[in-house]
């Protein structure tokens, strides 16, 4: 019923922790596939991907578009989207089958948490899930589940270099209203490496100018240049920019 669509680059790091939380969704043939699609790794993500079975397609570098590949190559009737990085809590599956059964017409999100404890990963989770249940704009990092349907009526990722995550959500309330946005009680638990190596007020702060910047019309290719400062000559500049909202 679902094929779990999941971008990568370079994501050795927690692939495997990801595709495991999958395994008995599998199991009990909720999931119909898994597709792992690659924007040129230079590590074990292919190795890892492929040992658990994973569908591994290869597209240009950059979430947008690789988002929109998967969709693309997709069979099943309900997508579910999800950072390499992320991992979900145990029961997600009994959940996710319980919201499509009610809900065929919305879409969910996770619940997120940061995968380390402290006061100052809980407190910005607590501000992410605030944000996301009064403005209705979730964070990338929560996941998305939704039907094949819904997500072709309201038009697909876009191939952005940042920020497609929140293109995506605000057509979707655009064309079906805050209603069809449900969050889901089960957890995303994804990586605050982000944040523990920026400082959590720091990559905060920055986090909400880069998404300012956004709404007040600047593009996500200037965006993209300016959200991990300048580029280094290393692979590591090659590395997959996340939207600002996300770990």
């Amino acid at each position: 019923m679902i094929s779990v669509v999941i971008p990568a680059l370079d994501a050795e790091a927690r692939l495997a922790e990801c595709l495991n939380a999958i395994v008995p969704a599998a199991m009990m043939e909720l999931v119909r596939e898994v597709i792992v699609v690659d924007g040129g790794s230079q590590d074990k993500t292919v190795e890892i991907a492929e040992g658990f079975g994973a569908r591994v397609i290869a597209a240009p570098q950059g979430r947008g578009g690789q988002l929109m590949a998967g969709a693309l190559a997709a069979k099943g009737e309900w997508y579910l989207f999800l950072h390499a990085d992320t991992v979900l809590e145990g029961g997600w599956d009994d959940e996710a089958r319980r919201f499509i059964d009610a809900h065929p017409d919305k879409a969910a999100v996770f619940t997120m948490r940061f995968d380390t404890q402290g006061a100052a990963p809980r407190i910005v989770a607590a501000g992410a899930m605030a944000r996301a249940r009064i403005f209705r704009t979730p964070y990338g990092d929560q996941g998305l589940l939704i039907s094949k349907t819904l997500y072709n009526e309201t038009g697909g990722y876009a191939d952005l270099p940042l920020m497609e995550d929140v293109d995506f959500i605000r057509r979707l309330i655009r064309v079906k209203g805050r209603g069809a946005l449900h969050i889901l009680q089960s957890k995303a638990l994804t990586s605050a490496e982000r944040y523990a190596r920026d400082g959590y007020a720091r990559r905060v702060m920055k986090n909400a100018a880069i998404l300012m910047r956004y709404h007040l019309g600047s593009k996500p290719e200037a965006l993209a240049r300016d959200y991990d400062g300048k580029k280094k000559k290393s692979h590591e500049t090659k590395k997959q920019l996340s939207s600002p909202q996300e770990g």
